[in-house]
């Protein structure tokens, strides 16, 4: 029911408790859920306020408030079993990029982690389940995200379309493009990062808790649980010599892989805590991962596109994220236009 409805009492109606007859009206509302309506005032009698025991007389007119279908009630009691508030169901379905029967195209929100932890239980997988619709199941996740990055994320809406789609993001068809505001300016303006990643000693098991330092690529045959790493960056825009847009293509798929290479070369992503630190050679003129007080200070990192064939229908599926607000509000304070940027930097004519 969209609106209130004001009923009046008719013959057969009369003589009757006020929760009884709307019961009998909507067999889906709880004692509960009723109580609350008088209590609130939501549920009146000729106009006023009235108990749930309250006997209706025949003529008199009973005040209901808008009210949730038996369906919509229903798929209310299987969020709540699930774990998921009202406002993280809310918050998900509203990142809702693209949906069909097989997939589905997140523009994932910056602070969420992709997948849960031993200290992370709030996470995407989680409010996924607030994505079922008309699905018995819950999507699938079929790659992730960092926790403090944004942007396109899939999931798979069944199993057999989750080992697909997992193929075809490994596939070269597929184009990641990130965006990020980093420290300094990159010279040359495009180039291939190829430096080796592994595990950095004395950090913990995956999650945020990771850290990964760079291995020359002469020496990673050589170190034991590194692996090769390729990343392509092209500078978009600039602000003077102190900071740039890039787009950021990673090859390969290792953990923090864009956020340590571009440390690496000496232009971290603005607002990295984790790898834009003090030891950088090129802080940006002194702004590190920060660039004053009109920039936040969270991760400047976004994955913008991303081109993948349909898992089912085998279609090219282009798919592209809005910057999230602060990212979209450091680039309106620098002057950055997301309309000018090419769709794939990396792909244009000579």
């Amino acid at each position: 029911m969209s609106g209130v409805e004001l009923r009046t009492i008719g013959e057969d109606d009369g003589d009757q408790r006020l929760d009884r007859y709307v019961r009998r009206l909507f067999p889906h509302l709880t004692q509960g859920r009723i109580e609350k309506m008088c209590r609130k005032g939501e549920l009146r009698v000729d106009g006023g306020r009235a108990k749930s025991n309250t006997r209706l007389e025949v003529g008199q007119t009973v005040r209901i408030p808008p009210l949730p279908t038996e369906e919509e009630a229903a798929a209310a009691r299987l969020l709540q079993k699930s774990g998921v508030s009202k406002a993280d169901a809310k918050l998900i379905q509203s990142c809702v990029l693209y949906k069909d029967d097989h997939i589905i195209a997140l523009n994932k929100p910056p602070g969420i982690a992709t997948q849960g932890g031993s200290k992370t239980t709030r996470h995407i997988d989680g409010m996924a389940q607030a994505l079922k619709y008309d699905f018995d199941e819950k999507p699938r996740l079929v790659h992730r995200l960092d926790k403090d990055t944004s942007g396109v994320l899939l999931l798979a809406r069944t199993r057999m379309m989750a080992k697909k789609l997992t193929e075809n993001l490994k596939h070269r068809e597929t184009h990641k493009i990130y965006w990020a505001a980093v420290a300094g300016v990159p010279n040359p303006r495009a180039g291939t990062i190829k430096y080796g990643l592994v595990k950095a000693p004395s950090h913990g098991r995956g999650g945020e808790n990771e850290k990964m330092r760079c291995v020359h690529p002469n020496d990673v045959a050589s170190v034991e649980g590194a692996k090769r790493a390729t990343s392509d960056y092209a500078v978009l825009t600039t602000l003077a010599n102190r900071g740039a847009w890039v787009a950021l293509v990673p090859i390969t798929g290792r953990t923090h892989q864009l956020r340590v290479h571009m440390a690496e070369i000496g232009h971290p992503i603005i607002g990295d805590g984790k790898y834009g630190g003090s030891h950088q050679e090129n802080l940006g003129d002194g702004w590190g991962a920060g660039m004053g007080s009109e920039i936040g200070r969270k991760m400047h990192l976004h994955a913008r596109t991303l081109i993948v064939e349909h898992p089912a229908t085998g279609a090219e599926m282009h798919f592209t994220a809005p910057l999230p607000d602060h990212m979209q509000h450091t680039w309106d304070f620098l002057g950055w236009d997301v309309t000018h940027a090419p769709v794939d930097p990396f792909n244009m004519p000579d």
